[in-house]
């Protein structure tokens, strides 16, 4: 045994150590947004709603850090915000509250207002919906009926006469399968 007494290792008072400034969290977080978005295409609406909706957060967080902030709205100001169903490039507004789920074939899936779940079920290859908790009754009914009459991605101009281009109806009434 040792006659000198044994030295602790020096510690730090909470707090210490620097936190990491909003400029940091946002070169992070657009970075991760790089890594993970930046090959999404159009043909996959949930991610592409993912990644609309990160950019969206890492330009907030970028816009506090250099002290900006976003525009505030003035009065009689109507929010623009839509639901998580509902396609960027989509211009329609929500119509009422989220109450649906809308899921893809891999199981993916947005919450959405009826009017975007709509879109968003009638633009998806085996697509489903499912009301929320809260949801008035029969709200996924109406969104599976309605989609069911409406052509996928529907503010997309120009002609469709392909079956992947026509709502389910129409190509009933053709004849076609798809």
């Amino acid at each position: 045994m040792s006659a000198t007494p044994a030295e602790q290792a020096p510690t730090l008072a909470v707090g210490a150590l620097p936190e990491p400034d909003d400029l940091d969290t946002a070169a992070r977080v657009a970075q991760y947004i790089l890594s993970t978005y930046g090959t999404v295409g159009h043909e996959d609406v949930f991610a592409l709603n993912q990644a609309y909706g990160a950019v969206r957060e890492a330009l907030r967080i970028l816009l506090r850090a250099v002290g900006a902030q976003p525009d505030v709205p003035g009065p009689g100001h109507v929010q623009t915000a839509r639901c998580p169903a509902a396609h960027p490039e989509d211009p329609t507004p929500c119509v009422g509250p989220v109450v649906v789920t809308v899921l893809d074939a891999a199981n993916a899936g947005a919450d959405g207002c009826e009017h975007h779940g709509t879109r968003l079920l009638a633009s998806l290859d085996r697509g489903r919906v499912y009301a929320l908790p809260d949801a008035p009754a029969g709200a996924a009914i109406r969104v599976f009926k309605a989609a069911g009459t409406t052509r996928p991605f529907p503010w997309v101009d120009g002609p469709r006469t392909r079956p992947e281009q026509l709502s389910h109806a129409e190509n009933r009434r053709r004849g076609d399968s798809r």
